[in-house]
C-alpha cells in the first residue's frame, strides 16, 4: 500500500468516526461530541428511522402500560386499561408481519387478564339499565354472567 492509500484511508476512517482529532467535549476538550457533530448524527438517525419503527415502540409501550394498569392492584384502572387494548387492536394491523404477530400474542393475554379482572370487578357501572350501553359498560349475560366491553375481543366471543 502506497502512502497516499493509507493517508486516504485515515482520512475515511476519521470521518466514519466523527472527526479527524477524536471527539470534542463542548467546550472544545477532547471527549464529547460538539453540538454540530451530535446534530449530524441525530439527521442521520432519523434518515435511518421508518414510521413502523416508532410505532412498534408506542405498542410496546402501550401493552407495558395497559398490562399494569390491569395487574398491579395499586395502579389498576380498567377504563384506562380497555383504552390501551383498543389503541393496540387499532394499530396492529399498521405493523411488519413478525413484531404483528408477537403483538397479537400479547394483546390476547391482555384481553384475557382484562375480562378476568372485569368480571372480578363487580357490576356495570351505573346508569347502564336498557337501551344503548355507554361506552366502557359491560352487559349481563343470561345467567348473570357480565361480557366484556364491546368491541373487546375475548375468548369465545368470535
Amino acid at each position: 500500500m502506497n502512502e497516499e492509500e493509507e493517508q486516504s484511508r485515515s482520512s475515511d476512517a476519521a470521518e466514519a468516526s466523527g472527526s479527524g482529532g477524536g471527539p470534542v467535549e463542548p467546550d472544545g476538550g477532547e471527549g464529547a461530541p460538539n453540538e454540530e457533530e451530535l446534530r449530524r448524527r441525530l439527521e442521520d438517525e432519523l434518515r435511518k428511522l421508518r414510521v413502523q419503527d416508532v410505532l412498534l415502540q408506542s405498542v410496546v409501550s402501550l401493552i407495558n402500560l395497559t398490562s399494569r394498569r390491569i395487574a398491579k392492584e395499586d395502579e389498576r384502572d380498567l377504563e384506562q386499561a380497555r383504552i390501551g387494548i383498543e389503541a393496540v387492536r387499532s394499530l396492529v394491523d399498521l405493523l411488519d408481519a413478525e413484531p404483528a404477530s408477537q403483538v397479537r400474542n400479547a394483546l390476547s393475554e391482555l384481553q384475557m387478564l382484562y375480562a378476568k379482572q372485569s368480571g372480578e370487578a363487580g357490576g356495570p357501572p351505573e346508569g347502564g339499565e336498557g337501551g344503548e350501553q355507554a361506552a366502557g359498560e359491560r352487559p349481563e349475560a343470561p345467567g348473570g354472567e357480565r361480557k366484556p366491553p364491546p368491541g373487546l375481543w375475548t375468548p369465545g366471543s368470535g
